[in-house]
């Protein structure tokens, strides 16, 4: 219901002089008139007039989604305007202006009537839980605490940015072949139902028998040709059984997590993510001062697969029960033997944080090296299913002419 409401909240024109007699005119997110009111009166403007705006039902519909990248940016222009000495509140002001997304530029603006209504920036943040989960709510609650929200701000930004980025070489790795493969399959239908039909015909007025391979493509066309639709359908209905089940089913993204772990190709990349995830996370959790037991709960989280997530939750009860870091790590056997070699040292020396920084950093490497080998790696595997599919087809509508040729 909150974040219905975070979402629903009104926007209120207004005219008003503020405390040197300037006329100002401007809009203001709030939750209802009154709230509105109180907000401009506490800023020192005199209202003349107030009203709400009215929604555009088109602008509505158009308005884009907020994504991650939104609030990365955000996050690393609101660190940079609040390490440059500009208050928070006119900071948002700023942000607000720069940014392309209305969606977004609503929700900061929101931030900001929050703000300047007396609740702290941790608690405006999140009522918005959509966008800010709770680790980035609990660290710029802890910097507002100890004094330092600027430093703390730069430090959730560079996270987040590193967190993106790490997601983009991902989506990388998988989009490519993921691309290629189905606009391979998008032209195999289209030779199927346009091209095959003519050497069909062709065939038939020849009146000779076909290949059993040249049969079995054209029996394909034939079928392809008929029932199309029902092709369509069962692969969308496929698709959005898919998604629905991913979305409503536990034990069906639990069941995805395990199998992307064990997958042949791209397992050992999943991996990889997932450490360099957990060290990256935990380590700027650690460092803003968050309690080892708070940090390790918002880092199972973080690492978006169960299989890890439910070995952090073990780490954190170990930890709980007097057990040191590394000691832990190792006894889940999840973990590769350098990462708690480097939190072993860490715990030695004190620097906690600074080694899970590097093997973060080390990881994100690993990523992006595995990235660009698996890039290599799959352009042959796709020239092959290409070569298959297109060119098991030409073969096919070729071996009648072939046979006859040998015949004359």
């Amino acid at each position: 219901m909150a974040v219905k409401k975070a979402q629903m909240m009104p926007t209120f024109i207004y005219e008003g002089i503020d405390r040197k007699g300037a006329k100002l005119k401007g809009e203001l997110p709030a939750r209802n008139m009154a709230l509105a009111k109180v907000t401009l009166r506490k800023q020192g403007i005199t209202i003349k007039t107030i009203r709400q705006k009215k929604k555009n039902i088109l602008e509505g519909l158009m308005k884009k989604k907020i994504s991650t990248l939104d609030i990365t940016i955000f996050t690393r222009q609101l660190a940079t305007m609040m390490k440059a000495g500009v208050p928070l509140v006119q900071s948002f002001e700023i942000v607000a202006e720069g940014l392309e997304n209305p969606a977004m530029r609503e929700v900061v603006l929101g931030i900001k009537g929050e703000v300047e209504g007396g609740n702290t920036f941790a608690g405006a943040l999140r009522k918005y839980p959509q966008h800010f989960d709770n680790l980035f709510c609990s660290l710029v609650e802890s910097g507002e605490q100890s004094g330092a929200l600027e430093t703390m701000l730069d430090r959730v930004a560079i996270y987040k940015e590193k967190s993106e980025l790490l997601k983009q070489k991902i989506k990388k790795a998988m989009k490519y072949p993921a691309t290629v493969i189905v606009v391979a399959v998008i032209v195999t239908i289209i030779l199927m139902v346009k091209v095959v039909p003519v050497f069909e015909e062709l065939f038939t007025s020849f009146g000779a028998d076909l290949p059993a391979f040249t049969k079995m493509v054209v029996n394909m066309s034939q079928w392809t040709q008929k029932y199309w639709f029902v092709l369509i359908i069962v692969v969308g209905f496929a698709i959005a059984a898919f998604l629905e089940a991913k979305k409503r089913s536990k034990k069906f993204r639990d069941l995805l997590d395990k199998a992307a772990l064990r997958a042949p190709i791209f397992g050992d990349l999943v991996y990889k993510a997932i450490i360099a995830r957990y060290s990256r996370t935990l380590a700027t959790t650690f460092a803003a001062g968050v309690p080892l037991i708070d940090a390790l709960e918002s880092t199972a989280g973080a690492t978006n697969n169960v299989v890890y997530e439910e070995a952090v939750m073990k780490i954190r009860e170990d930890v709980a029960t007097g057990q040191q870091l590394q000691f832990a790590m190792r006894v889940t056997d999840k973990f590769p033997s350098m990462a708690v070699q480097m939190v072993a040292i860490g715990e030695e020396s004190g620097a906690l944080d600074a080694m899970l920084d590097k093997v973060a950093t080390h990881y994100e490497n690993e990523v992006d090296n595995a990235v660009d080998g698996l890039t290599s790696m799959m352009e042959p595997l796709i020239m092959a299913v290409l070569g298959i599919l297109v060119g098991g087809l030409v073969v096919a509508m070729y071996l009648p002419i072939f046979q006859m040729g040998s015949v004359v």
